[in-house]
């Protein structure tokens, strides 16, 4: 996995743990309102090799009440890359 795409999901596993934190979830109870299970959630926040799918994306946004934007919106490096 190339640097720029690690440091995208840490930006992701930062914003996951700190609304789900901030709704007062465990990673357990939050896999009970979305179609996600634990384990996964736990290997999100924390293992730098576990990547993300768009589905869970949206299950984790359902789970958590926000919009998906919220658990990605960070700076990303898209402009002014060459062709």
């Amino acid at each position: 996995m190339k640097a720029r795409d690690k440091k995208r999901l840490q930006n992701f596993r930062e914003n996951l743990k700190t609304l789900r934190k901030e709704r007062g979830l465990s990673q357990r109870s939050l896999s009970y309102l979305c179609d996600v299970d634990y384990s996964k959630i736990s290997k999100l926040e924390s293992d730098e090799d576990t990547n993300l799918n768009l589905t869970t994306l949206f299950e984790l946004a359902k789970g958590l009440g926000v919009h998906p934007k919220e658990l990605i919106d960070y700076d990303l490096d898209f402009v002014g890359r060459k062709k």
